[in-house]
């Protein structure tokens, strides 16, 4: 269940009903938030960026209801799965990091808040939402530990993995110096 509501692309989804097309078309190709915001519709990028947290926040809160933490555990990282690989559309999602967000406000959401501040400073400071990303994702699994929160932490560092994998593109142009910035044409 948690793989299914993960799985819904609201980016495709909210893009082709305001009239713009296939989001995977432009920009980076991705679903997620960021790629929806080159559209020029902030909008329709801020209600991506919380569909795509909430239906992980949701999976998490469906998973406590009829298990436990390891039921919690579980459906959350199915939805985070399903954000990033979702059956419909051939296993090419989203990053990601909008979803790990919303299941880490369903699990600890101190650890959501001191992460999403983190990708929000560094963002700040950057202007690269792919470093932010990785900053934040880089920092929740260190943070949960220090809460004492190891199993959720594990999660999260899988998480997390996935992130920085699925962001082997933006690193190599970070690297370079060619990676795009918030707000850039």
């Amino acid at each position: 269940m948690g793989y299914l509501l993960g799985s819904i692309p609201f980016g495709l989804l909210l893009t082709k009903l305001a009239g713009l097309g296939d989001i995977r078309a432009i920009g980076s190709g991705n679903i997620g938030a960021t790629n929806v915001l080159r559209t020029g519709k902030k909008g329709l990028a801020a209600a991506t960026l919380i569909l795509d947290a909430l239906k992980g926040t949701a999976a998490v809160g469906i998973g406590w209801h009829y298990g436990d933490q390891t039921g919690a555990l579980a459906a959350g990282f199915a939805s985070y799965v399903g954000h990033c690989f979702p059956i419909w559309l051939k296993l090419k999602g989203g990053k990601g990091v909008a979803t790990f967000l919303g299941v880490l406000l369903g699990l600890h959401w101190p650890t959501m808040v001191l992460s999403a501040l983190l990708w929000l400073a560094t963002a700040a400071t950057t202007r690269y939402s792919s470093l932010s990303a990785l900053v934040a994702s880089l920092a929740a699994p260190i943070i949960l530990v220090l809460f004492g929160e190891y199993a959720i932490a594990a999660v999260a560092a899988l998480m997390a993995l996935i992130i920085w994998i699925r962001h082997y593109a933006n690193i190599t142009r970070l690297l370079a110096g060619q990676e795009s910035k918030i707000g850039a044409k």
